[in-house]
């Protein structure tokens, strides 16, 4: 484990936990810290630590400008058969190296890929959607993976000569990465685990987000492109790989936001720099197969329209994605859910311009009469991303950000604007499902909490959003929680504070206390025998198959020195008021004191007891009755959605469009 290190600040406990917290033995791996001139406590603090831990080294060296030398040093100090760069304000998955060790062996590979989510920062989604045992610069995109925080056998860097460049730089690690890339023999992939956590620091003093100086920056950016060069013939492959540069280095800093936030001083410069790369290296064949978004940009800047850029990139950034959820709900113990979604320009629909047999991007008014010039109908046509077209369900731990894509399917539904003639807009109509036993890439899904995101991409954008805060009434009252098996787990789905979907895994919010409700009052009294008490408690939560020993019902007398008496439980599938539900059936062999007695329920070993909305009250002559509280309020079908009114329009709301997405589920679960 290379670790170079300048000024890391607070972040670097967290590296440091995530190193220390590896289920990997001590003994079978190493960490070296370079110390690349730090001024602050990081010196004595890595020495400190070294001292106690064999397995750690720290070299001090001069302040070298950048990482490359670091790394470099790391390399020459290392003894292990791999070498894994990790940058000190970012984290490890605490079995990540052992997961990278064991599919490297298993694969021989020269380099490993491991999974990477973002905390503030972008990473490669499309590379992790599976796993590659061997992946190639063709048959995989790789190329969108070009940060150096991968497992690389240090044999294979020493073999083809595989260093860093040296010195203050940017962009070393693009060069060395697709250096690599192009020796190896094998290249593996490692998607169902979360091995790397890229953060961005609260100051956003992480080196990449130094202040960008174009000439020196695209300068360094032809070094990679050397690489590539040197590497392949003219032709798609190249091309390819060329367009990455393209479309990431170069039209995305000239668009939406990012463009936006660039100084104006430094607008100028920028597009300079690009236009001379784009002339000097590429040919028609890179921007081609472009997003139809990245094309106009592209033919803006290299007509050096600067004013257009930034109206484009004003239009742009009103664009959002919007989703509703029509609908939620358990089967077979999976949480089913069905959703209308749709992306938006200043919250109305996005919409396009059919003419001639093809659909194009409608964006002429945005632009002055030389940017309309500048644009061809090949820039502006977007038919075939159009069909192109996805949604993505995701969940996402709210504390690690670790996140998995759940099983989607949808279906686009083109909407007409009247009164614009032959315009439409997408409305897509989706429906996912969150299999608890299988959801984090074919495993469990772990204990936390899980927030649902709707993903949608389309003709170059990729807009995200919560699910949940607008809602029909049926997914309102179906939302409930779930007590599944094999082991039992408490799953709850509920509505966070701005009403939005999450989900509970594990009992780790306890939100059961405001979700967990009785459809009916409890049924108490006492069997054949008379001393033998039966507890039958109605609730909402669902069960696929009975759960026995784990759940519990717990009484307390209400006295300054009350009683309390904990009665195990089974707990039952059943139909109540109509909707799937639990009974929770206990059965106490005696009898309970006078007085006034609280219920409380636990589902599952190792989860609190929570409270219920009833009292237990036993007479002096022993007979017990139930009396209820006041109840949390409910809602009901046809209820006043909350934030109702921000989702009026037709296309989202009505009874047209309900018809349409319960015609659609018919047609979807007949196929």
């Amino acid at each position: 484990m290379i670790v170079p290190v300048y000024n890391p600040g607070r972040y670097l406990e967290d590296c440091i936990a995530s190193l220390m917290d590896q289920d990997m033995p001590a003994g079978d791996f190493e960490v070296i810290f370079v110390d690349d001139g730090s001024t602050d406590g990081s010196p004595r603090r890595l020495d400190d630590l070294a001292a106690t831990h064999p397995f750690i080294r720290v070299i001090h060296q001069a302040n070298s400008g950048w990482s490359g030398k670091p790394r470099n040093v790391g390399i020459e100090a290392a003894h292990g058969e791999y070498v894994f760069f990790l940058d000190n304000d970012d984290l490890l998955g605490q079995q990540a190296l052992r997961r990278m060790y064991a599919f490297a062996k298993a694969n021989d590979s020269d380099i490993v890929v491991g999974k990477m989510v973002g905390k503030g920062r972008g990473v490669p989604r499309e590379l992790f959607r599976k796993t590659y045992p061997t992946a190639t610069l063709s048959d995989a995109p790789l190329i969108d993976s070009l940060t150096p925080h991968k497992l690389f056998r240090r044999s294979f860097l020493d073999k083809h000569g595989l260093r860093f460049p040296e010195g203050r730089r940017r962009l070393e690690d693009h060069v060395f990465v697709i250096a690599a890339y192009f020796a190896a023999d094998t290249i593996s992939v490692l998607s169902d685990y979360v091995c790397y956590y890229h953060v961005r620091r609260d100051d956003d003093s992480n080196a990449g987000f130094e202040r960008l100086e174009p000439e020196s920056y695209f300068g360094f950016l032809r070094e990679a492109l050397d690489v590539v060069e040197a590497n392949t013939e003219p032709g798609p492959l190249r091309d390819r790989l060329y367009r990455r540069w393209y479309r990431v280095e170069m039209l995305e800093r000239l668009r939406g936001k990012r463009l936006l936030d660039t100084p104006a001083v430094q607008r100028g410069p920028l597009l300079h720099e690009i236009r001379k790369v784009v002339a000097e290296r590429f040919g028609p064949g890179v921007a081609a197969p472009l997003a139809p978004t990245h094309r106009v940009i592209g033919s803006l800047a290299q007509a050096g329209l600067l004013d257009d850029l930034v109206s484009f990139a004003n239009w742009e950034n009103d664009i959002a994605a919007a989703a509703q959820l029509d609908d939620v709900g358990w089967q077979a113990g999976t949480l089913q859910l069905t959703l209308t979604a749709e992306l938006r320009n200043g919250g109305e629909l996005l919409t396009f311009a059919h003419r001639d047999g093809r659909d194009a991007l409608g964006v002429y008014s945005t632009l002055s009469p030389a940017g309309q010039a500048a644009l061809t109908e090949a820039d502006l046509d977007c038919t075939s991303r159009l069909q192109k077209s996805k949604v993505d369900v995701l969940a996402r731990d709210r504390d690690t950000r670790a996140e998995y894509l759940l099983p989607t399917t949808f279906n686009c539904v083109r909407h007409p604007v009247a009164e614009q003639g032959a315009v439409f807009g997408q409305v897509f109509q989706a429906k996912a499902a969150v299999d608890i036993a299988t959801a984090a890439s074919g495993r469990p899904l772990p204990t936390g909490t899980w927030d649902l995101f709707v993903r949608l991409t389309s003709c170059g954008w990729t807009k995200e959003t919560r699910l949940g805060s607008h809602r029909s009434d049926a997914a309102t009252y179906h939302c409930v929680p779930a007590v599944l098996a094999n082991p039992d787990t408490v799953v709850t789905p509920y509505r966070t504070d701005k009403g939005n979907l999450t989900l509970d895994v594990g009992n780790h919010t306890n939100r059961l206390d405001s979700l967990h409700i009785m459809r009916e009052l409890p049924q108490i009294g006492y069997g054949d025998n008379s001393l033998d008490l039966h507890i039958s408690v109605p609730l909402t939560a669902v069960v696929p198959q009975p759960v026995n020993g784990s759940s519990a019902l717990r009484l307390t007398q209400n006295t300054v020195a009350g009683s309390v008496v904990t009665i195990p439980a089974a707990l039952t599938p059943a139909e109540t008021t109509a909707a799937a539900g639990s009974i929770l059936l206990a059965r106490h062999h005696g009898e309970l004191d006078p007085g006034r007695w609280s219920v409380e329920v636990r589902l599952t070993a190792g989860t609190a007891f929570v409270r219920l909305p009833a009292t237990v009250i036993t007479t002096t002559d022993g007979v017990p009755t139930v009396e209820a509280l006041s109840l949390p309020a409910r809602r009901t079908p046809g209820a006043k959605t909350p934030g109702g009114d921000a989702w009026k329009r037709s296309v989202l709301t009505g009874r047209r469009l309900a018809g349409r997405v319960r015609r659609w589920a018919r047609s979807s679960a007949a196929q």
